[in-house]
């Protein structure tokens, strides 16, 4: 019964943390801005750490399964 919520927020984690990271190192590696009016380097690094949590969520919420 519970397995439902965990598998739905599972993945949404995980898509979207997968998502923000590929979408950070694309940015990056053409040198455009992560995010207006803030540094690059801070908006890289603030985005990357962002992503990596959403992925690590994801893979915890499966391994509640």
């Amino acid at each position: 019964m519970e397995s439902g919520p965990a598998i739905f927020a599972g993945t949404a984690f995980a898509l979207f943390g997968t998502g923000l990271l590929l979408w950070t190192g694309v940015r990056v590696g053409q040198g455009a801005p992560v995010a207006h009016g803030v540094r690059p380097g801070r908006a890289a690094v603030l985005t990357a750490v962002s992503g990596a949590v959403c992925l690590l969520l994801g893979v915890w919420c499966f391994g509640r399964i």
